[in-house]
């Protein structure tokens, strides 16, 4: 396998502009890179191989790269599993690029990547990359506090698809400026990041990722949001209702790694 190969399953990828529509300014938020690396569970222990790769090599190279805050996760309650998540962040595209030249020119990485790859047996059995472009009104991604000593938060990773860009937009507004966001961060879902897709699969699509104490936390804040008269409100202005603007709903319930930065 040649080494651009393998660079590219732990970092970045060179990509057109497609974003499901134009802005009339140049963009300010930050760029936003999900990793899935899908996983089987088997005798070559795929998710603590990576993992421990990703703790002891990944990460401290795409800091010494310039990578922006970094967040590694594992599915709780998803429809496919096991998988792990990584998230990068960049201020820029030009940023971006430039965290990559330096991943390809560290050659502490690139040993280790290729010491990696030559363990017996798939490390992973693929990777799928979403890149995201972060919302104007929350433009790069905003950490929980760390307090010691209590339990681990579960964090949700949610993603709203749209027939059109016209009718992603309108979603978007709706968090931007209609006051769903603040609404969120009222009945107790602390928003992570927001961002629409830049290149990925199920284009044009919104990708937001909040965060709670439990379960329990969650389920709460939900059942509160869905009866909060300021939500009904929004909801059922013309245009706005879910069937006119969102096609396809999902999520996963993610749990940080120990090692994460965001947790």
């Amino acid at each position: 396998m040649y080494r651009r190969h393998l660079l590219g399953a732990f970092t970045g990828f060179t990509f057109a502009n497609t974003m499901p529509f134009a802005h009339a300014a140049a963009p300010k938020g930050a760029i936003i890179e999900l990793r899935h690396y899908v996983m089987r569970n088997n005798s070559a222990g795929q998710m603590q191989r990576t993992s421990e790769f990703i703790e002891k090599h990944a990460l401290p190279a795409g800091k010494r790269a310039g990578e922006g805050v970094s967040g590694v996760f594992a599915n709780m309650i998803s429809p496919d599993g096991p998988f792990l998540l990584l998230v990068n962040s960049y201020a820029s595209l030009a940023a971006m690029e430039a965290s990559q030249a330096k991943l390809a020119a560290d050659k502490e990485f690139s040993e280790a990547l290729e010491a990696f790859y030559a363990q017996p047996g798939p490390s992973y059995q693929r990777v799928k990359v979403l890149l995201l472009r972060a919302i104007d009104s929350m433009p790069a991604i905003q950490p929980p506090p760390i307090v010691s000593g209590k339990p681990a938060r579960i964090f949700e990773l949610r993603t709203y698809e749209s027939d059109n860009g016209a009718t992603l937009k309108r979603k978007v507004k709706m968090f931007e400026q209609g006051g769903e966001l603040a609404i969120f961060r009222r009945v107790g879902i602390q928003p992570v990041f927001f961002g629409t897709a830049m290149a990925g699969d199920n284009l044009p699509q919104l990708t937001y990722m909040v965060t709670y104490d439990d379960l329990a936390a969650r389920d709460k804040a939900w059942k509160t949001f869905l009866a909060d008269p300021e939500w009904l409100k929004l909801r059922a202005q013309p245009g706005l209702a879910d069937a006119e603007i969102v096609s396809n709903i999902s999520n996963t319930i993610l749990r940080p790694l120990p090692f994460s930065p965001v947790r």
